[in-house]
Protein backbone atom coordinates (compact mmCIF):
# COMPACT_ATOMS: atom_id res chain seq x y z
CA UNK A 1 0.00 0.00 0.00
CA UNK A 2 1.41 3.56 -0.85
CA UNK A 3 2.74 5.70 2.14
CA UNK A 4 -0.03 8.55 1.40
CA UNK A 5 -2.49 5.74 1.59
CA UNK A 6 -1.74 4.11 4.60
CA UNK A 7 -1.61 7.27 6.07
CA UNK A 8 -4.96 8.33 4.90
CA UNK A 9 -6.58 5.26 6.44
CA UNK A 10 -4.80 5.31 9.78
CA UNK A 11 -6.37 9.10 10.01
CA UNK A 12 -9.85 7.78 8.83
CA UNK A 13 -9.63 5.38 11.31
CA UNK A 14 -8.82 7.62 14.69
CA UNK A 15 -11.43 10.05 13.06
CA UNK A 16 -13.67 6.87 13.13
CA UNK A 17 -12.93 6.23 16.54
CA UNK A 18 -12.80 9.34 17.99
CA UNK A 19 -16.81 10.37 16.19
CA UNK A 20 -17.60 6.78 17.72
CA UNK A 21 -16.71 7.88 21.10
CA UNK A 22 -18.51 11.50 20.55
CA UNK A 23 -21.80 9.25 19.46
CA UNK A 24 -21.11 7.23 22.89
CA UNK A 25 -21.21 10.52 24.48
CA UNK A 26 -24.36 11.75 22.89
CA UNK A 27 -26.23 8.81 23.57
CA UNK A 28 -25.75 8.95 26.98
CA UNK A 29 -26.92 12.04 26.48
CA UNK A 30 -30.22 10.93 25.21
CA UNK A 31 -30.35 8.26 28.01
CA UNK A 32 -30.17 11.20 30.77
CA UNK A 33 -33.09 12.73 29.09
CA UNK A 34 -35.24 9.75 28.77
CA UNK A 35 -34.48 9.14 32.87
CA UNK A 36 -35.50 12.48 33.61
CA UNK A 37 -38.53 11.79 31.00
CA UNK A 38 -39.29 9.25 33.49
CA UNK A 39 -38.72 10.32 36.62
CA UNK A 40 -41.12 13.41 36.02
CA UNK A 41 -43.64 11.16 35.15
CA UNK A 42 -43.38 9.16 37.74
CA UNK A 43 -42.87 12.16 40.32
CA UNK A 44 -46.38 13.72 38.52
CA UNK A 45 -48.46 10.24 38.79
CA UNK A 46 -47.82 9.45 42.12
CA UNK A 47 -49.05 11.10 45.25
CA UNK A 48 -45.53 12.94 46.21
CA UNK A 49 -47.35 16.14 45.00
CA UNK A 50 -50.61 17.72 46.63
CA UNK A 51 -54.01 16.57 45.16
CA UNK A 52 -54.29 19.75 43.56
CA UNK A 53 -51.00 18.96 41.39
CA UNK A 54 -50.66 15.18 41.18
CA UNK A 55 -51.58 13.02 38.33
CA UNK A 56 -51.59 12.43 35.02
CA UNK A 57 -54.38 12.11 32.16
CA UNK A 58 -53.99 8.62 31.18
CA UNK A 59 -53.44 9.01 27.03
CA UNK A 60 -51.09 8.15 23.92
CA UNK A 61 -49.49 11.28 23.56
CA UNK A 62 -46.77 10.64 26.29
CA UNK A 63 -45.31 7.75 24.33
CA UNK A 64 -45.17 10.22 20.90
CA UNK A 65 -43.60 13.23 23.09
CA UNK A 66 -41.36 10.32 24.20
CA UNK A 67 -40.65 9.63 20.62
CA UNK A 68 -39.89 13.43 19.74
CA UNK A 69 -37.83 13.82 22.70
CA UNK A 70 -35.74 10.89 21.97
CA UNK A 71 -35.01 12.50 18.07
CA UNK A 72 -34.96 16.28 19.20
CA UNK A 73 -32.50 15.25 21.85
CA UNK A 74 -30.32 13.20 20.01
CA UNK A 75 -30.32 16.10 17.10
CA UNK A 76 -30.11 18.89 18.94
CA UNK A 77 -27.05 17.32 21.36
CA UNK A 78 -25.47 16.71 18.28
CA UNK A 79 -24.55 20.46 17.82
CA UNK A 80 -23.98 21.12 21.35
CA UNK A 81 -22.29 18.56 21.92
CA UNK A 82 -19.41 19.55 24.67
CA UNK A 83 -16.02 19.70 23.74
CA UNK A 84 -14.73 20.06 27.46
CA UNK A 85 -11.69 22.55 27.38
CA UNK A 86 -8.82 22.38 30.10
CA UNK A 87 -9.62 25.72 31.54
CA UNK A 88 -10.56 26.64 35.44
CA UNK A 89 -14.28 27.70 33.96
CA UNK A 90 -14.99 24.22 32.51
CA UNK A 91 -17.70 23.60 35.24
CA UNK A 92 -19.71 27.07 33.72
CA UNK A 93 -19.38 26.26 30.26
CA UNK A 94 -20.76 22.93 30.66
CA UNK A 95 -23.54 24.35 32.41
CA UNK A 96 -23.89 26.67 30.14
CA UNK A 97 -23.99 24.51 27.00
CA UNK A 98 -26.67 22.27 28.85
CA UNK A 99 -28.59 24.81 29.51
CA UNK A 100 -28.63 25.83 26.07
CA UNK A 101 -28.95 22.47 24.34
CA UNK A 102 -31.91 21.55 26.45
CA UNK A 103 -33.43 24.75 26.42
CA UNK A 104 -33.22 24.87 22.40
CA UNK A 105 -34.91 21.25 22.29
CA UNK A 106 -37.67 22.34 24.93
CA UNK A 107 -38.73 25.23 22.90
CA UNK A 108 -38.72 22.75 19.22
CA UNK A 109 -40.74 20.45 21.20
CA UNK A 110 -43.34 22.84 22.17
CA UNK A 111 -43.54 24.13 18.53
CA UNK A 112 -43.67 20.48 17.29
CA UNK A 113 -46.46 20.18 20.32
CA UNK A 114 -48.16 23.24 18.57
CA UNK A 115 -48.01 21.67 14.89
CA UNK A 116 -49.31 18.57 15.45
CA UNK A 117 -51.99 19.78 18.12
CA UNK A 118 -50.90 17.66 21.27
CA UNK A 119 -53.01 19.36 23.80
CA UNK A 120 -53.04 16.94 26.75
CA UNK A 121 -49.73 17.07 28.38
CA UNK A 122 -49.43 18.24 31.45
CA UNK A 123 -47.77 21.69 31.61
CA UNK A 124 -46.06 20.85 35.04
CA UNK A 125 -45.42 17.29 33.84
CA UNK A 126 -42.73 19.57 31.08
CA UNK A 127 -41.27 21.97 34.17
CA UNK A 128 -40.43 18.76 36.02
CA UNK A 129 -38.98 17.06 32.93
CA UNK A 130 -37.14 20.59 31.74
CA UNK A 131 -35.93 20.89 35.40
CA UNK A 132 -34.71 16.79 35.94
CA UNK A 133 -33.10 17.01 32.48
CA UNK A 134 -30.81 20.23 33.17
CA UNK A 135 -29.74 17.82 36.21
CA UNK A 136 -29.27 14.97 35.00
CA UNK A 137 -27.45 15.95 32.09
CA UNK A 138 -25.03 18.39 33.99
CA UNK A 139 -24.30 15.66 36.25
CA UNK A 140 -23.60 13.56 33.55
CA UNK A 141 -21.39 15.87 31.92
CA UNK A 142 -19.46 16.78 34.63
CA UNK A 143 -18.83 13.14 35.46
CA UNK A 144 -17.41 12.34 32.40
CA UNK A 145 -15.14 15.61 32.21
CA UNK A 146 -13.96 14.36 35.47
CA UNK A 147 -12.71 11.22 34.30
CA UNK A 148 -11.32 12.78 31.32
CA UNK A 149 -9.08 14.99 33.51
CA UNK A 150 -8.07 12.53 35.53
CA UNK A 151 -6.72 10.28 32.97
CA UNK A 152 -4.99 13.27 31.92
CA UNK A 153 -2.93 13.41 35.07
CA UNK A 154 -1.83 9.94 35.32
CA UNK A 155 1.27 9.65 33.06
CA UNK A 156 0.20 6.53 31.82
CA UNK A 157 -1.98 7.98 29.61
CA UNK A 158 0.01 10.75 28.42
CA UNK A 159 0.26 11.18 24.67
CA UNK A 160 3.66 10.57 23.93
CA UNK A 161 5.03 13.13 21.05
CA UNK A 162 8.03 13.24 18.97
CA UNK A 163 8.56 16.11 17.23
CA UNK A 164 10.83 16.07 13.37
CA UNK A 165 12.55 19.22 13.20
CA UNK A 166 13.93 22.28 16.23
CA UNK A 167 13.36 25.70 14.49
CA UNK A 168 10.52 28.17 14.59
CA UNK A 169 7.43 26.05 14.51
CA UNK A 170 8.80 23.48 16.85
CA UNK A 171 9.31 25.92 19.49
CA UNK A 172 5.82 27.44 18.75
CA UNK A 173 4.08 24.10 19.05
CA UNK A 174 5.87 23.61 22.19
CA UNK A 175 5.01 27.21 23.30
CA UNK A 176 1.46 26.34 22.64
CA UNK A 177 1.39 22.85 24.57
CA UNK A 178 2.84 24.84 27.51
CA UNK A 179 0.17 27.33 27.50
CA UNK A 180 -2.10 24.22 28.07
CA UNK A 181 -0.82 23.11 31.11
CA UNK A 182 -4.11 20.95 31.49
CA UNK A 183 -3.91 18.39 28.25
CA UNK A 184 -1.95 15.65 28.37
CA UNK A 185 1.03 16.14 25.23
CA UNK A 186 4.10 15.09 26.55
CA UNK A 187 7.23 16.01 24.10
CA UNK A 188 9.43 13.41 24.11
CA UNK A 189 11.99 15.50 22.49
CA UNK A 190 12.90 16.73 18.89
CA UNK A 191 14.96 15.18 15.82
CA UNK A 192 16.72 17.48 13.23
CA UNK A 193 18.74 16.83 10.26
CA UNK A 194 22.50 17.87 11.70
CA UNK A 195 24.66 15.66 14.13
CA UNK A 196 25.43 19.30 15.53
CA UNK A 197 22.05 20.00 16.93
CA UNK A 198 22.01 17.26 19.00
CA UNK A 199 21.62 18.08 22.52
CA UNK A 200 20.44 21.89 22.12
CA UNK A 201 17.62 23.12 24.33
CA UNK A 202 14.62 24.11 21.57
CA UNK A 203 11.95 25.29 23.85
CA UNK A 204 10.50 25.14 27.44
CA UNK A 205 13.48 22.07 28.36
CA UNK A 206 12.91 20.10 25.18
CA UNK A 207 16.14 19.04 23.41
CA UNK A 208 16.62 17.47 20.35
CA UNK A 209 17.67 13.73 21.35
CA UNK A 210 19.08 13.16 18.07
CA UNK A 211 18.95 12.84 14.14
CA UNK A 212 16.71 11.75 11.77
CA UNK A 213 18.75 8.66 11.08
CA UNK A 214 18.14 7.94 14.81
CA UNK A 215 14.44 7.31 13.92
CA UNK A 216 14.60 3.73 14.00
CA UNK A 217 16.04 3.28 17.32
CA UNK A 218 14.31 5.92 19.16
CA UNK A 219 10.98 3.66 17.58
CA UNK A 220 11.76 1.01 19.20
CA UNK A 221 13.08 1.81 23.03
CA UNK A 222 10.76 4.47 23.49
CA UNK A 223 6.71 4.95 23.71
CA UNK A 224 5.83 7.02 21.16
CA UNK A 225 2.25 7.61 20.21
CA UNK A 226 2.69 10.80 17.29
CA UNK A 227 5.11 11.98 15.02
CA UNK A 228 5.04 15.52 14.61
CA UNK A 229 6.65 16.81 11.82
CA UNK A 230 7.29 20.56 11.91
CA UNK A 231 9.75 20.84 9.02
CA UNK A 232 10.09 21.03 5.78
CA UNK A 233 9.01 17.57 3.82
CA UNK A 234 11.62 18.76 0.92
CA UNK A 235 14.37 19.04 3.84
CA UNK A 236 13.90 15.49 4.73
CA UNK A 237 16.35 13.07 2.44
CA UNK A 238 13.10 10.10 1.10
CA UNK A 239 10.51 11.46 2.88
CA UNK A 240 7.97 9.39 1.40
CA UNK A 241 9.91 6.50 2.36
CA UNK A 242 10.09 7.91 5.94
CA UNK A 243 6.21 8.72 6.30
CA UNK A 244 5.83 4.78 5.42
CA UNK A 245 8.09 3.49 7.65
CA UNK A 246 6.90 5.69 10.88
CA UNK A 247 3.65 4.23 9.36
CA UNK A 248 4.85 0.34 9.91
CA UNK A 249 4.59 1.12 13.17
CA UNK A 250 0.71 2.36 13.54
CA UNK A 251 1.98 5.81 15.06
CA UNK A 252 -0.33 8.68 13.91
CA UNK A 253 1.70 11.44 12.06
CA UNK A 254 0.55 14.61 11.85
CA UNK A 255 2.70 17.20 9.48
CA UNK A 256 2.12 21.01 10.65
CA UNK A 257 2.59 22.75 7.00
CA UNK A 258 5.83 24.61 7.05
CA UNK A 259 4.03 27.33 4.65
CA UNK A 260 3.10 31.06 4.52
CA UNK A 261 -0.77 30.67 5.03
CA UNK A 262 0.31 29.38 8.34
CA UNK A 263 1.06 32.40 9.22
CA UNK A 264 -2.33 33.58 7.53
CA UNK A 265 -4.54 30.70 9.22
CA UNK A 266 -3.01 31.89 12.87
CA UNK A 267 -3.84 35.90 12.26
CA UNK A 268 -7.30 35.25 10.50
CA UNK A 269 -8.12 32.41 13.63
CA UNK A 270 -11.29 34.23 13.91
CA UNK A 271 -12.85 34.63 10.73
CA UNK A 272 -11.16 31.07 8.81
CA UNK A 273 -11.69 27.91 9.43
CA UNK A 274 -9.02 24.86 8.03
CA UNK A 275 -9.77 21.55 7.44
CA UNK A 276 -8.00 18.72 5.33
CA UNK A 277 -10.44 17.32 3.12
CA UNK A 278 -10.28 15.41 -0.99
CA UNK A 279 -11.38 17.26 -3.92
CA UNK A 280 -12.37 14.43 -5.82
CA UNK A 281 -8.75 12.26 -5.82
CA UNK A 282 -6.56 14.72 -4.59
CA UNK A 283 -6.39 15.79 -0.94
CA UNK A 284 -6.69 19.39 -0.37
CA UNK A 285 -6.70 22.05 2.62
CA UNK A 286 -9.58 23.71 2.58
CA UNK A 287 -9.54 27.48 3.83
CA UNK A 288 -13.41 28.95 4.85
CA UNK A 289 -14.30 32.21 5.85
CA UNK A 290 -16.48 30.64 8.85
CA UNK A 291 -17.15 27.41 10.13
CA UNK A 292 -19.26 25.59 7.78
CA UNK A 293 -20.25 22.38 9.44
CA UNK A 294 -22.27 20.30 7.15
CA UNK A 295 -24.40 18.72 9.40
CA UNK A 296 -25.63 21.88 10.92
CA UNK A 297 -25.95 23.65 7.73
CA UNK A 298 -28.25 20.75 6.59
CA UNK A 299 -30.05 20.81 9.86
CA UNK A 300 -30.49 24.92 8.88
CA UNK A 301 -31.42 23.93 5.54
CA UNK A 302 -34.20 21.68 6.97
CA UNK A 303 -35.68 24.05 9.59
CA UNK A 304 -35.81 26.88 6.78
CA UNK A 305 -38.01 24.89 4.66
CA UNK A 306 -40.28 24.00 7.58
CA UNK A 307 -40.72 27.17 9.20
CA UNK A 308 -41.61 28.79 5.57
CA UNK A 309 -44.26 26.08 5.13
CA UNK A 310 -45.47 26.63 8.29
CA UNK A 311 -45.58 30.58 7.94
CA UNK A 312 -47.11 30.47 4.37
CA UNK A 313 -49.77 28.39 5.71
CA UNK A 314 -50.69 30.20 8.38
CA UNK A 315 -50.44 33.43 6.56
CA UNK A 316 -52.47 32.21 4.13
CA UNK A 317 -55.48 34.63 4.46
CA UNK A 318 -53.49 37.70 4.72
CA UNK A 319 -52.10 37.16 1.00
CA UNK A 320 -55.88 37.71 0.11
CA UNK A 321 -56.16 40.70 2.31
CA UNK A 322 -53.00 42.70 1.42
CA UNK A 323 -53.89 42.24 -1.72
CA UNK A 324 -57.18 44.00 -1.85
CA UNK A 325 -56.26 46.60 -0.42
CA UNK A 326 -52.72 47.17 -2.03
CA UNK A 327 -54.93 47.23 -5.24
CA UNK A 328 -57.04 49.79 -3.82
CA UNK A 329 -54.99 52.19 -2.41
CA UNK A 330 -52.53 51.71 -5.76
CA UNK A 331 -52.49 50.42 -9.13
CA UNK A 332 -50.05 47.52 -10.20
CA UNK A 333 -49.04 44.43 -9.14
CA UNK A 334 -49.40 43.17 -5.77
CA UNK A 335 -46.06 41.85 -5.70
CA UNK A 336 -42.79 44.21 -5.94
CA UNK A 337 -40.24 41.59 -7.75
CA UNK A 338 -36.35 42.92 -7.69
CA UNK A 339 -33.19 41.74 -8.19
CA UNK A 340 -30.60 40.73 -5.62
CA UNK A 341 -27.41 38.92 -4.84
CA UNK A 342 -27.64 35.74 -3.08
CA UNK A 343 -24.59 33.24 -2.42
CA UNK A 344 -21.36 34.54 -3.38
CA UNK A 345 -23.13 36.77 -5.66
CA UNK A 346 -25.76 34.53 -7.23
CA UNK A 347 -28.58 36.62 -8.30
CA UNK A 348 -32.66 36.06 -7.85
CA UNK A 349 -35.39 37.79 -7.67
CA UNK A 350 -36.78 38.74 -4.62
CA UNK A 351 -40.61 38.81 -3.41
CA UNK A 352 -42.66 41.11 -1.40
CA UNK A 353 -45.60 43.26 -0.69
CA UNK A 354 -45.52 45.86 -3.20
CA UNK A 355 -45.33 49.15 -0.46
CA UNK A 356 -44.86 52.11 -3.00
CA UNK A 357 -46.66 53.43 -6.13
CA UNK A 358 -45.56 52.20 -9.52
CA UNK A 359 -41.95 53.67 -10.46
CA UNK A 360 -40.79 53.76 -7.57
CA UNK A 361 -37.13 53.27 -8.36
CA UNK A 362 -37.42 55.73 -11.57
CA UNK A 363 -37.49 58.39 -8.64
CA UNK A 364 -34.60 58.07 -6.34
CA UNK A 365 -32.65 60.21 -8.14
CA UNK A 366 -35.32 63.18 -7.54
CA UNK A 367 -34.94 62.30 -3.60
CA UNK A 368 -31.45 62.10 -3.78
CA UNK A 369 -30.80 64.87 -1.68
CA UNK A 370 -33.25 63.15 1.26
CA UNK A 371 -31.10 59.93 1.78
CA UNK A 372 -30.52 59.48 5.19
CA UNK A 373 -28.29 56.35 5.10
CA UNK A 374 -24.49 56.44 4.11
CA UNK A 375 -22.63 54.11 2.11
CA UNK A 376 -24.40 52.31 -1.30
CA UNK A 377 -28.00 52.55 0.07
CA UNK A 378 -30.79 54.86 -0.25
CA UNK A 379 -33.11 55.60 3.40
CA UNK A 380 -35.45 58.01 3.91
CA UNK A 381 -38.09 59.06 6.48
CA UNK A 382 -41.80 59.69 5.10
CA UNK A 383 -40.55 58.51 2.10
CA UNK A 384 -43.43 60.25 -0.57
CA UNK A 385 -43.24 56.95 -2.47
CA UNK A 386 -44.42 54.64 -0.08
CA UNK A 387 -48.16 53.51 -0.97
CA UNK A 388 -50.94 55.39 1.92
CA UNK A 389 -51.77 53.61 4.79
CA UNK A 390 -51.59 49.66 3.51
CA UNK A 391 -47.84 50.83 2.73
CA UNK A 392 -47.04 51.92 5.95
CA UNK A 393 -48.70 49.66 7.73
CA UNK A 394 -46.45 46.96 5.62
CA UNK A 395 -43.06 48.39 5.69
CA UNK A 396 -43.04 49.35 9.83
CA UNK A 397 -44.97 45.69 10.45
CA UNK A 398 -42.04 43.86 8.27
CA UNK A 399 -44.89 42.30 6.71
CA UNK A 400 -44.43 43.26 3.04
CA UNK A 401 -41.34 40.78 3.49
CA UNK A 402 -43.17 37.43 4.16
CA UNK A 403 -43.52 36.30 0.13
CA UNK A 404 -39.93 36.53 0.82
CA UNK A 405 -40.47 32.71 2.39
CA UNK A 406 -41.20 31.91 -1.02
CA UNK A 407 -37.74 32.37 -2.01
CA UNK A 408 -36.93 30.68 0.81
CA UNK A 409 -38.58 27.33 -0.27
CA UNK A 410 -37.03 28.04 -3.87
CA UNK A 411 -32.92 27.45 -2.05
CA UNK A 412 -32.46 31.29 -2.44
CA UNK A 413 -32.79 32.39 0.55
CA UNK A 414 -32.61 31.63 4.22
CA UNK A 415 -35.05 32.79 7.34
CA UNK A 416 -31.99 33.79 8.98
CA UNK A 417 -28.84 35.32 7.50
CA UNK A 418 -27.56 38.90 5.72
CA UNK A 419 -30.07 40.80 4.19
CA UNK A 420 -29.83 40.36 0.12
CA UNK A 421 -28.61 43.60 -1.61
CA UNK A 422 -29.05 44.72 -4.78
CA UNK A 423 -26.60 44.18 -7.25
CA UNK A 424 -25.81 47.87 -7.85
CA UNK A 425 -25.07 48.08 -3.96
CA UNK A 426 -22.37 45.00 -4.01
CA UNK A 427 -20.84 46.61 -6.84
CA UNK A 428 -19.58 49.52 -4.72
CA UNK A 429 -18.69 47.08 -1.49
CA UNK A 430 -15.19 47.02 -1.24
CA UNK A 431 -13.35 44.27 -0.43
CA UNK A 432 -13.71 43.46 2.70
CA UNK A 433 -17.22 43.62 2.89
CA UNK A 434 -17.62 41.32 -0.34
CA UNK A 435 -17.74 38.67 2.52
CA UNK A 436 -20.90 39.07 3.17
CA UNK A 437 -21.61 37.11 0.44
CA UNK A 438 -20.16 34.21 2.07
CA UNK A 439 -23.59 32.90 3.49
CA UNK A 440 -27.00 33.01 2.02
CA UNK A 441 -28.97 35.86 2.79
CA UNK A 442 -31.96 35.69 5.06
CA UNK A 443 -35.12 37.61 6.38
CA UNK A 444 -34.03 38.41 9.44
CA UNK A 445 -30.46 39.24 10.81
CA UNK A 446 -28.75 40.88 13.76
CA UNK A 447 -29.03 44.61 12.42
CA UNK A 448 -33.19 43.44 11.59
CA UNK A 449 -33.40 42.87 15.44
CA UNK A 450 -31.89 46.71 16.96
CA UNK A 451 -34.33 49.02 18.04
CA UNK A 452 -32.12 51.91 16.56
CA UNK A 453 -31.84 49.84 13.26
CA UNK A 454 -33.36 52.55 10.65
CA UNK A 455 -30.36 54.87 12.22
CA UNK A 456 -27.38 52.97 11.82
CA UNK A 457 -24.29 53.16 9.52
CA UNK A 458 -23.94 51.47 6.65
CA UNK A 459 -20.40 50.09 8.23
CA UNK A 460 -22.19 48.64 10.95
CA UNK A 461 -24.57 47.16 9.17
CA UNK A 462 -21.53 44.72 7.05
CA UNK A 463 -19.86 44.74 10.69
CA UNK A 464 -22.99 43.10 11.92
CA UNK A 465 -23.23 40.45 9.56
CA UNK A 466 -19.56 39.60 9.36
CA UNK A 467 -20.06 39.01 12.98
CA UNK A 468 -23.24 36.53 12.35
CA UNK A 469 -21.40 34.62 9.55
CA UNK A 470 -17.96 34.48 12.13
CA UNK A 471 -20.33 33.59 15.04
CA UNK A 472 -22.92 31.38 13.28
CA UNK A 473 -24.72 28.51 15.20
CA UNK A 474 -28.05 26.09 14.95
CA UNK A 475 -28.29 28.50 18.70
CA UNK A 476 -27.59 31.72 17.31
CA UNK A 477 -30.36 31.13 13.86
CA UNK A 478 -32.86 30.56 16.84
CA UNK A 479 -31.97 33.56 19.16
CA UNK A 480 -32.33 35.89 16.65
CA UNK A 481 -35.42 34.25 15.41
CA UNK A 482 -37.22 34.68 19.27
CA UNK A 483 -35.65 38.42 18.90
CA UNK A 484 -37.45 39.03 15.44
CA UNK A 485 -40.76 38.42 17.00
CA UNK A 486 -41.03 41.51 18.82
CA UNK A 487 -39.66 43.55 16.61
CA UNK A 488 -42.25 42.96 14.19
CA UNK A 489 -44.80 43.26 17.26
CA UNK A 490 -43.74 46.62 18.04
CA UNK A 491 -43.73 48.41 14.05
CA UNK A 492 -40.19 49.59 14.32
CA UNK A 493 -39.93 49.29 10.46
CA UNK A 494 -39.74 52.36 8.09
Amino acid sequence: MPAWLMTICIRKALNTEKEMLKRLELLGDVIMTLLAFACAYVIKDSRLLPDAFAGLVSTHSYSLLLLLITIIWYVMFGFVHNRVGNDSNILSSISIKVFKGTTASIIIMILFMYVLKITDISRLFIFFFYFLDLIFLCLYRWAISHFKYSRRKKVFFHRQILILGSWITAREIIQMINDHPGTDIKIVGCLDISQDDVGKTVCSGVKVIGTIDDLHNILLSKVIDEVLITMPLNKIENSDWLISFINTFGITIRIIPYWYIRKYIAIEKNSSSVEVDNFLLEPALIINTFQKNEDSLLIKSMIDYFIAISVLIISFPLFIIFPIFIRLFSKGPVFFRQTRCGLYGRTFTVFKFRTMIEGADEKIDELSSFNEADGPVFKMKDDPRIIPYIGKFLRKSGLDELPQFINVLRGEMSVVGPRPPVPSEVAKYELWQRRRLSMKPGITCFWQVKSDRNDLAFDDWMKMDLDYIDRWSLWLDLLLMLKTVPVILRGQGR
